[in-house]
């Protein structure tokens, strides 16, 4: 059995236990205490790239709903998983800045481009709780929401989970595995030591979502 089935068994497994429902599960407002953000804020952005009717905006043109928190961790990887951990509110989810996800997981690497109508992103550090420390299945996860974070599921129209790769497949980038799920697709691929699973709702084509996943770029170059 090939690298690539093997790892498109293994994606199916979680995908197929888990669904929508599953994909989205913890990536929520039990944390929202520590995000910053005015929820009436209205943002037009250029379209940069797409796929027939459906357009695509730079992923730094809209709002990072966790950018602003007042008590951003800085130092060492060891020191911001560290103090991320410390400010958890009764949940592994904790809301986190690209500057503390960056630093905590120097190789991760997000989109470039989302989807026209997103204008705001989460994003979350995922820890197991028994040793505070990442978790290795899911130790990152963001949100694409077309308006105000966690006031309706329905303006969430991505997310993106990332954990660590197998030890065999920690160098270049594989292909990418799409697969069905309720709701919509997902698209599984690993790279430099990370493993990510980004679902798109069905109101995005499988070829903008594909799209989505080949704009990925370090993490850190998306920094404001």
């Amino acid at each position: 059995m090939t690298r690539l089935m093997v790892g498109a068994l293994a994606l199916s497994v979680v995908l197929a236990a888990c669904g929508d429902a599953g994909l989205l599960d913890g990536v929520g407002d039990r944390t929202r205490a520590y995000a910053q953000g005015d929820a009436t804020t209205t943002t037009v952005v250029a379209v940069v790239a797409g796929t027939g009717d459906e357009g695509l905006i730079g992923a730094t043109a809209v709002e990072w709903f966790n950018d602003d928190l007042p008590n951003e961790m800085t130092g060492t990887p060891e020191q911001v998983i560290r103090g991320v951990w410390e400010r958890e509110l009764n949940s592994r989810f904790v809301q986190s800045s690209r500057s503390e996800i960056s630093t905590a997981m120097p190789t991760i690497a997000f989109p470039d481009l989302v989807p026209e109508t997103v204008r705001w992103i989460t994003s979350q550090l995922v820890y197991d709780e028994t040793t505070g420390g990442l978790d290795p299945d899911i130790s990152a996860a963001f949100g694409m929401w077309t308006s105000d974070p966690y006031q309706s599921n329905s303006a969430r129209l991505g997310v993106l989970r990332v954990g660590q790769a197998a030890a065999d497949l920690l160098a270049a980038r594989s292909e990418i595995v799409p697969i069905i799920v309720p709701d919509g697709i997902s698209l599984g691929w690993t790279e430099a030591g990370h493993r990510y699973e980004l679902f798109c709702r069905s109101n995005i084509s499988e070829e903008l979502c594909i799209d989505i996943a080949n704009s990925a770029v370090a993490l850190s170059g998306l920094l404001p």
